[in-house]
């Protein structure tokens, strides 16, 4: 049984770590980037506003995370502070699945601010201009923002594995953000190679041991649907989409599982 005290102890030390502060820079960037951008295109603006947004939220969100990551647990490990944490009567999964909590709530409540103040955006800049094709804020956006949210959850849980056995607070920065360029970006190098063999000699070889990963690491790069909300086409979405939910959640159990068994067997000096 997981205790509501770790999650709530979780996101105290969450805001004592100044996460207002990096929400409100978040925001920021984003608001910056998706006017700039909306001012450099003369006949698409808010298609391009939009675009640009969906890229600074997947950009920013997982440097946020790993940033509270590093705060709620590798901070917990390198400053020793587990020797009076675990003298409570409580498990050590209890800790770990709470600190990860913790973090999944915080970002998701921060992913649908951003997207609250996105989608506002994108519809001021829509009342100075008229799109011949206007983009969709209804449920095609809130389908888009859900699977941003389950990529982000997926690199909360690499995140909180690699701060369990991590050495050190800057391997978790590096190790997520590796992992997530390689599982965003390896179905795309895939389906380009099947698409334009000439790209590389011998591209079928280069293809079979890049899709060798697909074994591995679950396909963020799917999760990236913006298509249906910037052209309101539901045809953009995956015809596999249950598959690759439910795959991207058990790849979620299967890392907090194994971050469980880490830290079990984990010896403190």
């Amino acid at each position: 049984m997981l205790p509501l005290s770790n999650i709530s102890t979780g996101l105290r030390l969450a805001f004592r770590a100044r996460f207002g502060w990096l929400a409100m820079g978040c925001l920021l960037m984003l608001a910056l980037a998706a006017f700039l951008s909306a001012q450099f295109s003369g006949r698409q603006p808010i298609t391009v506003a939009l675009d640009i947004g969906l890229s600074v939220i997947r950009m920013l969100l997982p440097l946020a995370l790993v940033l509270m990551i590093q705060e709620l647990l590798s901070r917990e490990f390198d400053r020793r502070y587990f020797l009076n944490t675990l003298s409570y009567p409580h498990p050590r999964h209890s800790l770990l699945l709470g600190c990860f909590m913790a973090v999944a709530l915080l970002t998701l409540g921060l992913l649908l601010a951003l997207a609250a103040v996105l989608a506002l955006l994108v519809w001021l800049i829509g009342q100075g201009y008229a799109q011949s094709t206007p983009v969709a804020l209804g449920y095609h956006y809130l389908v888009t923002i859900g699977f941003i949210g389950l990529d982000l959850l997926v690199l909360t849980a690499v995140a909180t594995l690699l701060a369990v056995v991590a050495s050190t607070p800057s391997f978790v920065l590096i190790g997520t953000f590796g992992f997530m360029l390689v599982a965003r970006s390896f179905g795309a190098i895939i389906e380009l190679l099947t698409r334009n063999a000439y790209v590389v000699s011998d591209s079928d070889s280069y293809r079979s041991g890049v899709g060798v990963l697909g074994y591995l690491l679950p396909d963020l790069g799917a999760l990236d649907v913006r298509e249906i909300a910037l052209y309101g086409k539901m045809d953009f979405l995956p015809a596999d989409w249950p598959w690759l939910v439910l795959s991207n959640l058990a790849y979620v159990v299967g890392l907090l599982a194994l971050a469980v068994w880490a830290l079990n067997r984990k010896r403190f000096a």
